[in-house]
């Protein structure tokens, strides 16, 4: 395994991290359990949860990805292990996120912050979170394949300096020790870093966005902020639900994957999406790669990324994405991958 520096913090992350989001609806508390022992055996030490999962969210299954990662702490024993974080989920400002968390009263303000953390210790059995990361921005943005920023007013946002106003309670407390945005944008990370810089609050020490061969939208605003200031991207969707690995190409619908059960994922099964797919599975077979280590590693391989959030169902995939950290793309190929995005570019944002 191959670590990376997380910000400006003494943290030490695995360039793989392991994502949690199918545990409690496609995953069993057995087979979370199974994936965190053979996760840590490879190496990896950073583990991502978030008080929503698992997906797609349900009032039923809410907060249960984190409970079974708490039996498995109490378990193991192996808290200072791992890196763990998770996330606190913003405010419903549309159809596709969750009403049900404290009866759909998700802002970024003091109670509810002091709510989610608190539930979410709870569950996962520790007293402190190595990252705590807001999930979504508290305001309307350009988030979750939306295209174009919405400019609607906001009846009421919690503004960024009260947020971390917040947050440095949560450290001074010991019940968090760094905290990190999710779903953000370069005008919300400018401002978390200048209220840091003026304020005295606490820095951000990462964003958690999508990323991957499909949507390469972080590179246009976003990674001169990795560049310049030490906001590490942790890639999430790396191979786009699963649609870089091929199995869902020419209508394919496999038993059991995520696109065949759930519809809420369209963005990244729409037709420009799987005509790039088509080529990227074609470049992949070309130099006697697995379109799911040409989808991997072209990501692990990226300056600005710190950990590449990987989720799996089975072991034998999570053996296929850890072992994406071994392989290694010769200039030729990732000349073909910026060829292939100058024709089909970011179709899956």
């Amino acid at each position: 395994m191959k670590y990376r520096k997380l910000g400006r913090t003494d943290l030490d992350v695995s360039l793989i991290g392991l994502g949690t989001m199918t545990w409690g609806e496609q995953n069993t508390e057995a087979q979370a359990h199974q994936q965190l022992d053979y996760a840590l055996e490879r190496g990896v030490n950073l583990v991502d949860a978030a008080e929503m999962y698992p997906v797609p969210p349900k009032p039923e299954t809410q907060g249960l990805t984190e409970t079974y990662i708490g039996t498995w702490l109490a378990r193991s024993k192996r808290r200072h292990d791992i890196v763990l974080a998770s996330k606190v989920a913003g405010p419903v400002r549309d159809a596709k996120r969750p009403g049900h968390i404290r009866d759909g009263k998700t802002f970024l303000d003091r109670k509810n912050l002091t709510a989610a953390l608190d539930a979410s210790l709870k569950r996962l059995q520790t007293d402190y979170l190595d990252l705590y990361q807001l999930h979504w921005p508290d305001r309307s943005t350009a988030t979750f394949g939306k295209l174009s920023y919405p400019w609607v007013k906001d009846e009421y946002t919690v503004p960024i300096e009260e947020t971390l106003e917040v947050l440095q309670d949560f450290v001074r407390a010991g019940k968090v020790r760094h905290v990190g945005v999710s779903n953000e944008t370069p005008w919300g990370v400018g401002q978390f870093l200048r209220h840091a810089e003026t304020k005295g609050l606490p820095r951000i020490a990462s964003i958690q966005n999508a990323y991957s061969l499909l949507n390469r939208v972080f590179e246009i605003g976003l990674s001169e902020f990795t560049h310049q200031e030490d906001v590490g991207l942790l890639a999430y969707s790396p191979l786009a639900m699963g649609m870089l690995c091929g199995k869902y190409l020419d209508g394919a619908r496999p038993a059991g994957a995520r696109l065949t059960l759930y519809t809420r994922f369209t963005r990244y099964s729409n037709p420009q999406a799987e005509a790039a797919t088509h080529e990227y599975v074609e470049l992949a077979r070309e130099h006697g790669l697995s379109p799911t280590h040409l989808a991997l590693a072209w990501v692990n391989q990226r300056p600005f990324v710190t950990s590449n959030l990987i989720g799996a169902t089975t072991l034998e995939q999570l053996k296929e994405n850890i072992d994406s950290v071994d392989v290694t793309l010769p200039a030729e190929v990732l000349e073909a991958v910026d060829r292939i995005h100058a024709r089909q570019p970011n179709p899956a944002p």
